[in-house]
């Protein structure tokens, strides 16, 4: 990876053409000849080089690529054992919230995933070229060695870089040798599916000691699985399995996205049945879709075309189904991938759902119907179940075992490619399905399960964790409670307290978020309104700033809402509808009082989807959470005190401390 478009030592690029250095820019770049990419790098050039004659002793990058995929820093200088970040902002007066957050993202992600930048101290500069001189000081740094940015006008950077080597310098290092260290990027899926979208691969974006050997055999199995197929011209089914958070989406995105590649050109789909998840990444790539394509010179064809390119390769699973119910053709699609496949509807769910939309003979379940859709093919076909352990949060799901009823009822000629955990018993399926598929599938391939978690860099533990608080075992929850160091849990009984905890952790383009389980009715006292309905990409993708965005920590999101997704920093606001007495007891409101649930669902207990949603809530920060239970009203019989403290003193003795006022 090449991973400046020009480097140099200082003399070297003070004493060089600048029409040279604009040159070798120009030769990187899609964009060369857009005239506002080619002004804004002249003024560049010209801005620095004086500067690096000032500073003989230091070495220059410039548009240094960032470990997250597709972004690259104005200007990177290495001087008196620091690294400088540069962002330019030419033609801009001021200092925009969102341009601070962005030099300030890209000196995180160079701390963090970036090796040999784990021990700098790293410094953004903020520099908007028409901005008046701005009041020198060092600024503020953190823990972590990397400072809040400094706002710059162009005549103030060399007083600036030299006033905070003087004071904060060190032992000087090879620039050379850092500029080579091993990224170690760890994305959020939807900047993961940014990447994969503009043609990276997922080892690219994976960190070696989190998982990506994991991942990239997983990929290559299921690669050589569809190749296979494709060269026998035969149908198959793939399961793949895995622990929360270890990258099943990321392999399901990886997979489609590379079958659509310009060179494979062949129709694949990503399809989920988690309706906020598929709207926020069509949104997503969309946006990043449109700052990528800005520069470029496009027909009003091709900007649809582009448009429409994510609404292909990500699509809900209603969508899927209700186009092939109008047509018996055979699918576009040689390759589908169904993410949560488990939460696929069962057949009294599906035949219900479909009698109200006017289809009153639609009486197979859904991963009977899409199998059959499939089947129509009259060559080949992969259908890649993608399985997460302990996320039914929804009633009417069919789990595993439906799919494998349906092959055995009707595609007994498909292949069939599992992992061990799969057949495991007491696992996935029953041990006459389990037989079916020892018997009738291929030999199992331990490479189809994920089992190492990717989802935080800081802490690999927190699903055990969460699963221990919640399974009644206060011990092991102790014994693998992450460190507060690496990923800080914290509990409190003051959601203003909590608000203020989350501010003071974010930084940057981090998120934070205000989470809750869809049936905790009674922290609308608190304010906390899990009815009111969010939006979905505007929630995860808009700034800070919007007051409808999850870091402005006003609306909740719930379990199905977060499923699939993640922020950086949570607060998880827990109510009684999952209370402690004796263990857990899941509940339901209803009218004006709580209902304790009883009722058996299919395969699960109600009290299961409860107790998932739960799960689902406490592993979706990526860096750490507070979680929030309310003191209660002695005067509200829904809200009695001494419930919610049971809650509380429980986090207490699994070993989550009380965050500090």
């Amino acid at each position: 990876m090449k991973r400046a478009w020009y480097a140099a030592d200082a003399p070297s690029f003070a004493a060089a053409d600048p029409l040279a250095v604009l040159g070798q820019l120009g030769s990187c770049s899609l964009f060369s000849d857009e005239p506002t990419q080619k002004a804004a790098w002249q003024f560049e050039i010209a801005h620095l080089q004086p500067i690096a004659a000032a500073l003989p002793g230091a070495h220059i990058f410039l548009e240094f690529s960032i470990p997250r995929m597709g972004r690259r820093a104005d200007a990177i200088i290495i001087v008196g054992g620091l690294v400088f970040v540069l962002e330019y902002k030419v033609g801009e007066a001021r200092f925009p919230s969102h341009a601070l957050e962005q030099a300030h993202g890209y000196a995180l992600d160079l701390k963090y995933f970036h090796r040999t930048s784990h021990d700098k101290t790293i410094v953004p500069l903020l520099i908007s070229t028409r901005a008046p001189p701005q009041q020198l000081g060092l600024g503020f740094c953190a823990y972590d060695k990397v400072y809040d940015p400094v706002r710059c006008s162009p005549g103030d950077v060399l007083a600036t870089i030299r006033q905070i080597v003087a004071v904060d310098g060190g032992a000087t290092f090879d620039p050379t040798e850092w500029a080579a260290g091993a990224y170690e990027p760890t994305p959020n899926i939807i900047e993961a599916a940014e990447a994969l979208y503009a043609g990276h691969d997922v080892k690219e974006i994976s960190r070696s000691e989190a998982g990506a050997d994991n991942l990239t055999q997983t990929g290559s199995a299921i690669e050589a699985i569809v190749n296979q197929m494709k060269a026998t011209d035969r149908k198959a089914i793939c399961f793949v399995t895995g622990v929360p958070g270890a990258g099943k989406t990321l392999v399901g995105l990886n997979i489609a996205a590379g079958r659509l590649a310009r060179s494979i050109a062949e129709d694949a789909t990503y399809l989920s049945g988690n309706g906020p998840l598929v709207e926020v990444l069509r949104a997503a790539l969309t946006r990043d879709l449109a700052k990528r394509t800005r520069h470029q010179r496009v027909s009003r064809e091709q900007l649809h075309l582009n448009g429409r390119a994510p609404i292909k390769l990500i699509q809900p699973v209603h969508e899927f189904r209700d186009h092939y119910l109008k047509t018996d053709a055979a699918p576009s699609e040689h390759v589908i991938v169904f993410d949560e496949a488990q939460r696929a509807w069962n057949k009294a769910k599906a035949s219900a759902f479909m009698g109200k939309r006017g289809h009153p003979d639609f009486n197979v379940s859904e991963p009977a119907y899409l199998l059959s859709v499939m089947d129509r093919r009259r060559d080949w076909c992969v259908v890649i179940c993608l399985i997460g352990d302990g996320q039914e949060i929804h009633d009417g799901e069919a789990g595993v075992a439906e799919w494998v009823r349906a092959l055995q009822a009707n595609h007994r000629d498909w292949h069939i490619f599992a992992p061990p955990r799969l057949l495991a018993p007491g696992a996935l399926i029953d041990p006459v399905l389990a037989h079916f598929v020892a018997r009738n599938g291929e030999p199992p391939d331990p490479h189809l399960h994920l089992d190492v978690p990717i989802r935080s860099f800081r802490a690999d533990t927190v699903s055990r964790y969460v699963a221990a608080v919640i399974e009644n075992d206060a011990q092991k929850a102790c014994a693998v409670r992450p460190d507060i160091d690496k990923y800080p849990i914290f509990r409190t009984r003051s959601l203003a307290l909590a608000r203020a905890w989350l501010r003071q952790q974010q930084r940057g383009t981090e998120r934070t978020g205000l989470l809750a389980s869809s049936n905790a009715m009674r922290l609308k006292p608190e304010g906390v309104f899990v009815k009111a309905k969010i939006d979905g990409p505007v929630w995860f993708l808009n700034p800070t700033a919007d007051i409808r965005s999850s870091s402005a920590l006003e609306d909740v999101a719930t379990e199905f809402d977060i499923q699939g997704l993640e922020l950086d920093w949570t607060c998880v606001a827990w109510d009684l509808n999952f209370r402690r007495a004796n263990g857990w007891h899941a509940r339901k409101f209803e009218g004006t009082a709580w209902r304790e649930i009883h009722a058996i669902d299919g395969d699960f207990a109600r009290a299961d989807y409860v107790r998932n949603a739960y799960r689902v809530l406490l592993t979706r920060a990526r860096q750490g959470m507070v979680i929030f239970v309310p003191p209660g009203d002695a005067t509200d019989a829904t809200r009695p005190p001494d419930e919610y403290d049971a809650i509380d003193a429980w986090l207490g003795a699994c070993g989550v401390p009380e965050l500090a006022a």
